[in-house]
């Protein structure tokens, strides 16, 4: 006779206690709390943001960020399987959907998955980004940045079956009943990563059932799989912090490079983007006239732009103060469009505003957004925490004490801000 597992799954009441998530839970062991309201995510927000981010870039192409699949195929094409604002809701969507599936297949199990998910909508990236900075507060910031993915429909199991990820995650429930089983170590011993069919480990796993309104956690070194429950349509979100296999290599990468637009989509798969060296390196053919050999050559060439300390400098400051003002969260939503600020508009700050001095330049960061002023530090700063007060404070107060020269930077200055999300008008 098989003896049932013994569940490592703690459930708690909520609302969610940071302190002792941290202590007792936090890479210890899952934990399922019930009602954790307030959420940062809202079911019709969710939806609106799930229209932008599946929107395929031509009439044969996949989203980017976006994978459906029916059954266990994946699409290779968009067709008609991403939601439309037409559709109204989830709901909306599912039932236009399953006249979809009707005239593709018999198969009606279906698996939404939207990558990148935090930087759809700016309201519900703001309210992330403020639900998480207790935990980075008593953590750290993630040094390579959380990951966001939505995750709706009635699929059998999560597409790539049961797996490890190098991510803790947290499941915000949305709408539906969805299971997530688990196991504590790898419950098979094939040579492979993932596994679709676990039948035959199903003895050995435990399971939580969110439900609407419930935040499900479980550390990184847990293998899960996600499943419908009785065939029926679930919508959960996903953050991921990194808590594994974090390299130096990743984080040189995005200082030289800068961060791959696609390092969030699949956070493994745009890593090491580095040029490697072509030519072959052999050690007993080294050039006799002390020259280096070609595979050394090429590696260098690629560092030789970085080796002035200035141009360093300024990168250092640059990825800091973007990477400081996401709070964790990229990619960010994109900038509004600009708009002239006028002597009389009122404003008061709405996020905080980095800056750092670097050369003849002044870098400003707010909400993952970077610019360059013209202004000095001694001219910004005044400017600077006369907003942070909150206060609102009408434009031409904040450029009264500025030289006539610097006035036009400085309008730019909050013109830009209130682009990046960081100011807004009083009304």
């Amino acid at each position: 006779m098989t003896t049932a597992p013994v569940s490592d799954l703690a459930v708690v009441q909520g609302p969610l206690r940071w302190d002792e998530f941290t202590a007792l839970y936090w890479d210890r062991r899952p934990v399922l709390i019930k009602a954790a309201l307030p959420a940062p995510f809202e079911l019709r927000e969710v939806f609106a943001a799930t229209t932008l981010g599946t929107r395929p870039p031509g009439a044969y192409l996949m989203p980017p960020n976006a994978q459906f699949a029916v059954g266990r195929f994946q699409q290779s094409e968009p067709a008609n399987w991403f939601p439309r604002s037409g559709d109204g809701s989830f709901d909306g969507y599912r039932r236009r959907l399953d006249a979809e599936l009707a005239a593709f297949s018999r198969e009606r199990r279906y698996a939404l998955v939207v990558h990148a998910f935090h930087a759809f909508h700016a309201g519900q990236w703001e309210r992330q980004r403020a639900f998480f900075e207790p935990l980075w507060e008593r953590t750290g910031l993630p040094l390579s940045g959380a990951i966001t993915t939505l995750f709706h429909g009635n699929y059998e199991h999560t597409p790539v079956g049961v797996h490890r990820d190098r991510f803790a995650t947290f499941l915000f429930a949305l709408a539906g009943h969805k299971r997530m089983r688990f196991w504590r170590e790898r419950p098979w011993t094939e040579p492979v990563t993932t596994k679709l069919d676990y039948q035959a480990h199903l003895a050995t796993s435990f399971t939580a059932e969110p439900e609407p309104g419930d935040l499900l956690y479980w550390p990184a070194n847990y293998y899960h799989v996600g499943e419908s429950v009785d065939g029926a349509v679930a919508t959960s979100v996903n953050v991921g912090v990194p808590r594994e296999a974090h390299r130096a290599v990743h984080d040189v990468d995005d200082l030289l490079l800068g961060r791959a637009a696609d390092a969030m989509v699949d956070p493994d798969a745009a890593l090491v983007r580095l040029p490697a060296a072509t030519a072959p390196l052999s050690v007993p053919e080294l050039p006799a006239d002390g020259a280096l050999p070609e595979a050394l050559e090429q590696t260098l060439r690629v560092f030789q732009a970085y080796r002035d300390p200035d141009r360093m400098r300024d990168r250092v400051a640059s990825v800091s103060l973007r990477d400081l003002s996401a709070s964790g969260l990229c990619p960010v939503p994109p900038p509004e469009p600009l708009r002239p600020l006028d002597d009389g508009t009122v404003v008061r700050v709405r996020a905080r505003v980095l800056y750092e001095p670097v050369g003849g330049a002044l870098l400003c960061a707010a909400n993952g957004h970077l610019l360059r002023s013209a202004l000095t530090r001694q001219q910004a700063e005044p400017l600077l925490r006369r907003l942070a007060g909150r206060k609102p404070v009408p434009v031409g107060e904040l450029l009264a004490g500025l030289p006539d020269a610097a006035r036009a930077d400085a309008r730019d200055l909050l013109e830009a801000l209130e682009s990046f999300r960081a100011l807004t008008r009083d009304r």
